[in-house]
């Protein structure tokens, strides 16, 4: 008995010595010598992750460089543009971007872009409902969406690129060769309604007050006309003026069709034979509707849109209050402006977000809004800074929430931030805004949809697409001058302003466009105080 004692007592001492467990249930096998367990594999004498294992066939990587990947374009012999870049994979995307959306709806009743983007992929001359459409894009694993902005239109596909012409078939047919039935046009202005009673029941702003900030920084003009169709066009909106404001838009000058895995040459005669050689239901276009076309150029004008009214609470125990939004907003460049690059410096520079954001650096916790906002003032739920680009214009403005009873602090706060964007720059902030605006280009150009929006756009806009590489570098010669000098740049505008919820404490345009000429807001010495 003494002896089995002192077997599991140096048994024991040995599996301490060595750090290894063992139950009770091994401890008496092993005195017994019964049963010994296997041997535990030191975890270091396996070989390291640099080095294949033996016996495995030689793996073959891809060797393409990013000069390899040069976007193919070809202008069609009716000005249709087909660009194309060819990616290693099973999977192609293919979309077309227009040149149409809310700022060329001068002449119709805003909301067309809407309910076009209801009435996407339904009947057309060849398929007789959506659901054949996507019983045909389901034999190649496809899929379909379509996106309006207030100055293009995109349809997109991803499928099996074996499916390609079926794929650009589709297209076609809904782009340019729509049956648009009443039946489909009641649907849409049905699907419109419920979206308007939605975004009026939600807690979250973000939709209606990106079309409040727009219409106050460009009243009533291109830029500045609604996205979301107001409730009183609903009505207005038939088959009719659809048709012919896709007659007078949808033209082949004004359109790209794009497309990401797939042979150039085999996107482009599958493109002739579905865009050019078979007609749209509104006929060849001989040119003359181009004078129809509204190509006025956007007038900043600033000003103020505010709503006062109820914003309903989150939904659920949360315990979150009544939230009163404010946007101060001020006239940005266009896409194609030499400041574009250091104005998106700027913006994730300024970065922010909402108070219950969590992350680490790549997600903006450093930002101005984060460190100088959210973090300082505990009644502030949101600060976010954003850059909406265009071909002529362009706006730069932050959106803030709090309470009501702080509707005063948040002007202050915000317009003290952007007073303070033509002070000094430090050079860490400075470089974390470079690396992190980098990486997310880079990383979002991993995405095949992402490639494609990016040459649809980029050949819509100036003919040709410029390398990544390209950004990053630009965006690598962004110096602190530049910030400070766009940032002048953009205080030297009138402001816009749009509020929305319980807003009865906000103070005038006049007040804010004062707090922003003064580093030091509302409060600074010699000026009446608004909180007094």
């Amino acid at each position: 008995m003494v002896g089995s004692i002192q077997s599991i007592h140096r048994i024991g001492k040995c599996l301490i010595s060595q750090g290894r467990f063992t139950t009770r249930w091994q401890v008496r096998h092993l005195s017994s010598q019964e049963k010994k367990p296997p041997p535990i594999r030191n975890s270091f004498n396996q070989p390291p992750l640099s080095t294949p294992l033996p016996d495995l066939e030689k793996a073959i990587y891809a060797d393409t460089k990013e000069e390899d990947n040069v976007t193919q374009v070809t202008t069609l012999s009716n000005g249709l543009r087909v660009a194309s870049e060819n990616k290693f994979g099973q999977f192609c995307t293919i979309g077309v971007i227009i040149e149409s959306g809310s700022r060329f709806e001068v002449a119709y009743p805003s909301g067309i872009s809407h309910f076009l983007e209801k009435l996407a992929y339904n009947s057309t001359t060849e398929y007789a409902d959506k659901d054949k459409i996507m019983l045909d894009l389901e034999k190649h694993g496809g899929i379909c969406d379509c996106l309006s902005s207030r100055d293009t239109f995109i349809y997109a596909t991803s499928a099996d690129r074996r499916g390609f012409d079926a794929t650009v078939n589709i297209l076609a047919e809904a782009i340019i060769r729509p049956k648009i039935t009443a039946q489909e046009v009641e649907t849409a202005a049905q699907y419109i309604r419920f979206e308007l009673e939605t975004l009026m029941s939600r807690p979250e702003q973000e939709h209606i007050l990106t079309d409040m900030i727009h219409g106050a920084a460009f009243r009533d003009n291109t830029l500045g006309l609604p996205k979301i169709c107001p409730p009183e066009n609903i009505e207005k909106i038939d088959r009719n003026i659809l048709l012919h404001y896709l007659k007078i838009h949808y033209i082949p000058s004004r359109m790209v069709v794009a497309g990401v895995g797939i042979d150039h040459n085999q996107l482009v005669e599958s493109v002739q034979k579905y865009f050019v050689d078979k007609p749209p239901v509104w006929g060849f276009d001989d040119g003359s509707n181009l004078k129809k076309i509204d190509n006025s150029i956007s007038q900043y004008t600033g000003g103020i849109v505010q709503e006062d009214c109820k914003i309903p609470l989150h939904m659920g125990p949360s315990g979150l209050p009544e939230l009163a939004h404010v946007v101060i907003g001020l006239e940005g460049c266009s896409h194609q402006d030499p400041d574009f690059i250091p104005m998106c410096v700027l913006s994730v520079m300024m970065g922010g977000g909402g108070s219950f954001s969590a992350g680490g650096p790549g997600k903006g916790m450093y930002t101005r809004l984060y460190t100088n906002v959210l973090n300082r003032y505990h009644w502030m739920f949101n600060a976010t800074a954003y850059n909406q680009t265009y071909s002529d214009s362009g706006l730069f403005y932050i959106h803030a929430s709090a309470p009501p009873n702080h509707v005063r602090d948040i002007v202050d706060v915000i317009a003290k931030e952007m007073s303070a964007m033509a002070g000094e720059v430090g050079a860490t902030e400075l470089r974390r805004a470079k690396t992190q605006l980098q990486s997310m280009i880079l990383m979002n150009l991993e995405a095949r949809p992402v490639v494609f929006e990016d040459i649809a756009r980029q050949v819509l806009a100036v003919g040709h697409r410029k390398l990544p590489s390209t950004f990053i570098q630009e965006i690598e010669n962004v110096t602190k001058s530049d910030i400070e000098r766009i940032a002048i740049r953009l205080l030297k505008s009138q402001p816009c302003v749009a509020a929305r919820g319980d807003i009865k404490k906000l103070p005038t345009l006049f007040e804010i466009q004062s707090a922003l000429l003064d580093k030091d807001g509302f409060q600074s010495k010699g000026k009446l105080s608004l909180f007094t």
